[in-house]
């Protein structure tokens, strides 16, 4: 991570201050909170750079519970992230909010020690010196450590092998570059909230020999090739959409819509909180699912096609999908399981199905706005089948097991203290279909 990070310190933005420093104000609290966030998330963009992988959804997990309990704990309304200590009384939430966020980014990245500590200290300068700012830092650096605390021996970047044997129907490394399994440990990461890596894992994918299985790889076929493909230019165009960090999509989006609604500092912690930490869970799941099933890419399936047994399947060894395929297996998808859970949380959140989305594209360059997490949800999995990367089965199974760590996440975390001005369950919105297909 260090290696990786002294080499990107130039990627960073030339701004070392928060995006709306200048303009937060007495009137607006919660935009420390969007400020750190967006720090948060260039500075992890930096550090991995363009790797194929949902690391940047733990990374963002670990900031955003910090962020939480730091303002919650002072703030009220919200139970604490698993902590007891409330924080003092008239302490900043917003200056507790700035420490906790930069505490544990240092602690994680700390080849990023002289941005950090320049939006830090820009934050504090926002905040009136005295007493409460002082409880306010204090606090935050006891929120901090505390995550921190809590991630000792996690399993991160444990030596995980990968050991299936090369079959038909199993995951091998895909052209062009023929890349190894990348960031196995995910799989065996302890969870921000769930019991365990396993504990929304699916049942497995069709059989090689299924009409589901067949379905599948015509479906790729016809309209996740690179070249003479059925897709439309709408539909090519969903497809490079979310071709690129989704989890720095989903960051953007969220605070456009934190600071539109002009919620509360603690309720814009708790929306950030939530939405990550369950990112970070449905990217465990993800992960699980990828290192115990070990299914074959479609790149890999379509062109070895003759050795997988099923009749209803052609061969075609020159095929290319639209977009490189990432170095792990195809079930579960990463971005519809990831997407599953952040339509999920936010839905929770919210206490409805309108999410009031605002996403941007840097592949692509455009805005997309979402108005329900059905539509968001059947774009991102249609996105991964007409790119070529994923089957829809993997697609469609992975959005549902993020719909379900999500759910399973806001009945257990996040949740309003009784008698705290907010109702105690908010009504539960429908789970998102999952869906996809209709162009």
């Amino acid at each position: 991570m260090c290696a990786f990070a002294a080499v990107a310190l130039v990627a960073l933005t030339a701004a070392t201050r928060p995006p709306d420093a200048d303009a937060r104000t007495a009137v607006d609290p919660a935009a420390v909170v969007r400020e750190w966030n967006a720090v948060a998330t260039d500075t992890i963009t930096a550090s991995l750079g363009p790797r194929p992988s949902g690391q940047a959804a733990i990374w963002e997990g670990f900031v955003s519970v910090a962020v939480y309990n730091a303002v919650v704990g002072i703030e009220g309304r919200y139970a604490l992230y698993k902590w007891h200590e409330r924080g003092p009384a008239g302490a900043s939430s917003a200056a507790a909010a700035a420490t906790a966020a930069h505490d544990v980014l240092l602690t994680y990245f700390p080849a990023f020690e002289q941005r950090l500590d320049t939006a830090y200290a820009d934050s504090l300068a926002a905040v009136p010196a005295g007493r409460a700012r002082d409880r306010g830092v204090e606090y935050g650096r006891r929120a901090a450590a505390r995550v921190v605390e809590l991630r000792e021996g996690d399993g991160r970047f444990a030596d995980v092998p990968f050991t299936a044997s090369p079959a038909p129907g199993v995951w091998r490394p895909t052209p062009p570059a023929f890349q190894p399994f990348i960031d196995t440990w995910l799989a065996r990461l302890r969870p921000l909230l769930l019991v365990s890596p396993r504990q929304f894992r699916p049942g497995g994918p069709p059989a090689l020999s299924s009409a589901a299985y067949a379905r599948d790889i015509r479906e790729l076929k016809a309209m996740g090739a690179k070249t003479g493909s059925g897709r439309s230019a709408r539909q090519t165009e969903t497809a490079l959409f979310f071709s690129g960090n989704l989890i720095g999509q989903v960051q953007a989006a969220v605070r456009d819509h934190a600071a539109r609604h002009r919620l509360g500092i603690a309720e814009t912690a708790r929306l950030f909180a939530a939405v990550n930490a369950s990112a970070t869970d449905a990217v465990v799941t993800a992960w699980d699912s990828k290192l115990h099933y070990g299914t074959w890419r479609p790149i890999t399936a379509i062109r070895l096609a003759d050795t997988d047994g099923n009749p209803a399947t052609t061969a075609d060894p020159a095929w290319e999908p639209l977009l490189p395929t990432p170095p792990h297996p195809d079930y579960l998808a990463g971005h519809t399981t990831v997407a599953g859970a952040v339509a999920r949380a936010l839905t929770g959140v919210l206490g409805t199905s309108r999410i009031d989305l605002r996403v941007r594209s840097e592949v692509t360059g455009t805005t997309r706005f979402y108005g329900s997490a059905d539509a968001f949800d059947r774009d991102v999995v249609d996105a991964r089948v007409w790119g070529g990367v994923h089957s829809r089965t993997a697609d469609v199974a992975g959005c549902r097991a993020g719909t379900r760590v999500a759910a399973w996440a806001l009945d257990h975390y996040f949740r309003p203290l009784a008698g705290a001005g907010t109702r105690s369950r908010p009504p539960r919105p429908a789970e998102p279909v999952c869906g996809g297909g209709t162009g």
